[in-house]
């Protein structure tokens, strides 16, 4: 009963914070950042204690798709409100709201083939802990990367649309994806590391794929990083390169978790 209650009410608190800060865009106002932080910390509450009593309070650590997704989706909305009282994120609300109310839906009334893990060993909780940081930090920089394409494109085409005038300077904008994206690496390097050291089965069969998508996620989010050094990448250019490192990383985790949980079903 605690567990429906709580994610029916951070639902409702994210449609409503999405509602507002929508409001004030369309009406080329800047949405009360008080309130909205108010109910994003309301609607992260009840959105930790939903993810608890669904992974972490059972006998065994229950990592399944869905379960999962609302852990990253939490950590997004963990990220945005911690970073931004000194950086431009709260538009990224907007976005984000809906996508943490659709995983607390799918956390609540989809069930899984998955098996909880048996294994709560230190090693095998920091490797998630890693994980989970550098997926939700990436995603992040997904939303941003595609906010700094649309900003860019109507720049460029003059158009003078009311969300337009409530976002940061371009510049700036670009400078927080890279961040994020400097961030984003770095944890991942971390979780991938982590997964050698401390997991026994990193190049077995069942997960062999995910090792590899994750390295070809590494690694594009690598070349990206260097080409904005020494080439100056931005734009177009590094919109795509984000998109496709974290695709593979999407592809790597939960794309192998969807096939084994929904598809390949014993």
């Amino acid at each position: 009963m605690t567990t429906m209650v709580a994610g029916l009410l951070g639902v409702l608190l994210y449609l409503a914070g999405a509602s507002l800060q929508f409001a004030g865009m369309v009406r080329r106002e800047r949405p009360d950042r008080t309130l909205i932080r108010v109910i994003a910390l309301a609607a992260a509450a009840a959105h930790a204690l939903l993810v608890w009593q669904l992974m972490f309070a059972g006998p065994q650590l229950d990592l399944g798709l869905f379960r999962m997704g609302a852990l990253v989706a939490l950590t997004m909305v963990l990220i945005i409100l911690a970073s931004g009282f000194n950086r431009p994120l709260d538009n990224l609300y907007v976005v984000l709201f809906p996508v943490a109310a659709l995983s607390l839906i799918c956390a609540l009334g989809v069930d899984s083939h998955y098996h909880p893990s048996r294994s709560r060993g230190p090693g095998f909780v920091l490797h998630v802990i890693l994980a989970v940081l550098a997926h939700s930090v990436l995603a992040v920089a997904v939303c941003q990367s595609l906010v700094v394409g649309w900003q860019e494109a109507q720049l460029r085409g003059r158009r003078q649309f009311a969300l337009l005038r409530t976002l940061p300077p371009l510049q700036t904008m670009e400078r927080l994806l890279f961040e994020l994206l400097w961030i984003g690496l770095f944890l991942l390097t971390l979780a991938i590391g982590s997964g050698f050291l401390f997991l026994e089965d990193m190049l077995g069969q069942r997960v062999v794929h995910h090792t590899v998508l994750s390295i070809c996620s590494w690694f594009v989010f690598s070349v990206l990083l260097w080409g904005r050094w020494r080439m100056g990448w931005r734009g177009p250019t590094a919109i795509r390169w984000t998109l496709v490192g974290f695709a593979l990383l999407m592809l790597a985790y939960f794309g192998s978790k969807l096939m084994t949980e929904f598809v390949l079903v014993d």
